[in-house]
């Protein structure tokens, strides 16, 4: 029997208007009155996911868990009691975001509490609402973060041949780091060894659950190492195609169409 299902959010769970589907939420529900944990595992900040928490019945829950900043933190519910934290240097962050300025990006810099964006457009802070707040900054420098621990940087940029250039560019800072790509917009930077593969088998072995026992869900690459980490792997309908071959399952519904639901009750309420 599966014991943790770890499933990624935007584009995965929450449908393309930001909520969460009934027919999901029930199946969870289900799913949780047979003893089955069921994790957010977001590349978001655990403070961005509070709505989500409250939708599914897992906000402020002890012995409920939440993987944040793409494996960054592992959070326990009740009272926000921070279980696990990984971030990268300051001096890393230093360089990708004065390196970043080279680039026609969106630059997000995401500490402990806060997610700072400098030179926000108009679609990302579309994209955001809803999703998180972030404080819009205007220095081409950060030294005012010296000294706070920093979790990730990431740049934005809609076109996606144009994030793999500058991940090749960028090789000579980015060696030692994990880089990954969400929602189709974003590069994502962690520290190397930091992903949502990482954190789902960290709380796993906390709560004495077998790789096997545990289910990964998502949709694009920064989910992929959870998904090819957890025992049952899977893609949504709309999982991005280079990462499909990948997966174990891809669901026949998309993010709209209540794909959770599918996959809880194909392999957990059915018991396959």
């Amino acid at each position: 029997m599966y014991k943790i299902i770890a499933c990624d959010l935007d584009e995965t769970l929450l449908q393309t208007d930001r909520t969460i589907s009934q027919k999901n939420i029930e199946a969870v529900q289900k799913a949780r009155a047979m003893g089955v944990k069921f994790v957010p595992a977001t590349g978001r900040g655990y403070n961005s996911v509070g709505g989500t928490l409250a939708e599914l019945g897992l906000l402020d829950k002890e012995n409920e868990y939440v993987i944040s900043y793409n494996g960054g933190a592992v959070t326990e519910n009740r009272g926000n009691r921070l279980l696990h934290f990984e971030g990268i240097p300051f001096a890393q962050a230093e360089e990708l975001y004065r390196r970043g300025l080279n680039y026609n990006v969106c630059i997000h810099v995401y500490t402990k509490d806060m997610v700072y964006a400098y030179r926000l457009w108009q679609e990302e802070i579309d994209y955001l609402a809803g999703r998180m707040e972030v404080t819009e900054i205007f220095s081409e420098d950060i030294k005012f973060l010296a000294g706070q621990e920093v979790v990730k940087v990431l740049y934005v940029n809609t076109d996606y041949a144009y994030l793999k250039q500058i991940e090749k560019d960028l090789e000579d800072v980015t060696r030692d780091m994990d880089v990954s790509y969400s929602a189709n917009r974003y590069i994502e930077f962690n520290r190397k060894g930091v992903n949502k593969g990482v954190g789902l088998l960290s709380l796993a072995k906390l709560l004495g659950v077998r790789r096997e026992e545990t289910i990964a869900i998502g949709d694009n690459f920064n989910d992929l190492p959870m998904i090819q980490a957890a025992g049952l792997g899977i893609g949504v309908r709309n999982t991005v195609e280079d990462m499909k071959p990948l997966c174990d399952y891809i669901t026949e519904a998309t993010n709209d169409e209540s794909a959770i639901a599918e996959v809880i009750e194909k392999f957990v309420l059915n018991g396959r």
